[in-house]
Parts: C-alpha cells; sequence; structure tokens
C-alpha cells in the first residue's frame, strides 16, 4: 500500500475500554477535517465494538477499512479524509517511525491496560509503538481512559504521562449543556477531543455564549 503524506494526518487507537460510540463518533469527525486517519484497532476493541455499536469488524484490515467507510456512508457522513486501518504488526507503517509517524494521536476509548502500556514505553504491538513514537517526537498525544473507579495504579500511570505532556481526558461527559439523547453525551466529549486538536466543529454549544446571545436580545 502506497500512501501520499498528508500534512492534516492522525494516529487514532481504539481499545477495548468501553466507549465505542467515542471512537466511531471522532473518526467520522476526523474525516470531515480533511484528516488522514491511520487507525489502529486491538482485538478486544472489535468486542466493544460488536458489544456497544452492533459492528462485527474484520481482522483483517483492508476488510475492516472497508467495513467502517460503509458504515460511515450509510450514515451519509462520508468525507472527503482518508482512512487507513492498520494491523498490530504494520511495522513499516509511518506511525511505526519519528521520520513519518503523525505528530498527534488520540487513543480513544483507552483502556487501563493501555494506559499502563504506555506508561511504561511498553511497544509489543503498533499501536503502543505509535504512541511512544509520538512521546519520543514531543507530539500531542490524547488519552480518554473509560474506566471508574480508578485505582492507585492507573492514577499514578496517569500522572506520569500528564508530567510528559500527554493530555488524560476521561471519557466524563457533562450534563450542563441539557443532554437529550446518549449521542449528546457523545457529541459533548467528542467535541472536547476535538478542541484539544484545535478542529473546528459544531457538535456542541460552547458554554456562555448562548448567554451572551440572550442577553444581547433583551
Amino acid at each position: 500500500m502506497k500512501l501520499n503524506r498528508n500534512p492534516n494526518s492522525i494516529s487514532l487507537a481504539w481499545t477495548g475500554a468501553s466507549g465505542a460510540p467515542y471512537g466511531i463518533k471522532l473518526l467520522e469527525c476526523l474525516l470531515a477535517a480533511d484528516y488522514q486517519v491511520f487507525l489502529m484497532i486491538s482485538s478486544a476493541a472489535r468486542v466493544v465494538l460488536a458489544t456497544e455499536h452492533g459492528l462485527q469488524l474484520s481482522a483483517n484490515p483492508q476488510k475492516a477499512q472497508q467495513q467502517l467507510l460503509e458504515e460511515l456512508y450509510q450514515d451519509g457522513k462520508l468525507a472527503s479524509g482518508e482512512l487507513v486501518v492498520l494491523s498490530k504488526d504494520e511495522w513499516f507503517s509511518p506511525p511505526a517511525s519519528g521520520s513519518g509517524a503523525p505528530k498527534k494521536m488520540v487513543i480513544c476509548p483507552c483502556s487501563t491496560g493501555t494506559l499502563a502500556a504506555v506508561a511504561t514505553g511498553m511497544s509489543n504491538s503498533l499501536l503502543e509503538r505509535a504512541a511512544d513514537v509520538v512521546l519520543k517526537e514531543r507530539g500531542q498525544l490524547i488519552l480518554v481512559p473509560r474506566e471508574t473507579p480508578f485505582n492507585a495504579i492507573h492514577l499514578e500511570h496517569m500522572l506520569t504521562l500528564s508530567r510528559l505532556g500527554v493530555t488524560i481526558m476521561p471519557a466524563s461527559p457533562g450534563f450542563y449543556h441539557n443532554p437529550q439523547s446518549v449521542q449528546d453525551l457523545v457529541n459533548f466529549m467528542v467535541a472536547r477531543i476535538l478542541d484539544h486538536l484545535q478542529i473546528a466543529h459544531t457538535l456542541t454549544q460552547r458554554w456562555g455564549y448562548d448567554v451572551i446571545a440572550e442577553k444581547d436580545t433583551d
């Protein structure tokens, strides 16, 4: 597979934590923003996708890529971005090396096992190596853990990574925007991720702006 380097590229990883709808929505938004997305999916993430999203994703990267594009197309959301699904041992892909890796990566949802692997520098899979590359290249890494409660080990790993500049963004949607559906809660969390990536969106109303608008009409 020959790829052209896109300045708007990002690595995205889905792992075995609950929260598949977050990952699906984030992928949709990244493609809509015309990003080249290198997607890594753990075997546990495929189980979660089947359970929470009803999507039986193939272990074959090319088939999985087609499935995801069809899934987004069915919803009328397919955009001009480029999706590249990678296997766990695709060591010659761009995310595996600092000379070719995107400078941004999001792991969403992030299991506590993946959190531990990233915090301790393990690189037993492409997903873990990709995170390590972003760290060593001083790029932007965002982790979206979904676990409760956190034990001391989880918190120690988060603190270690936070001190390295990693953004730890637990999947904790707010309720002050009066969500009317589960999708509203998903959109809230994905909107916060996009904010940190500096990607424009209209997923949620921004805090305070509706109040100012009401005052202006008084």
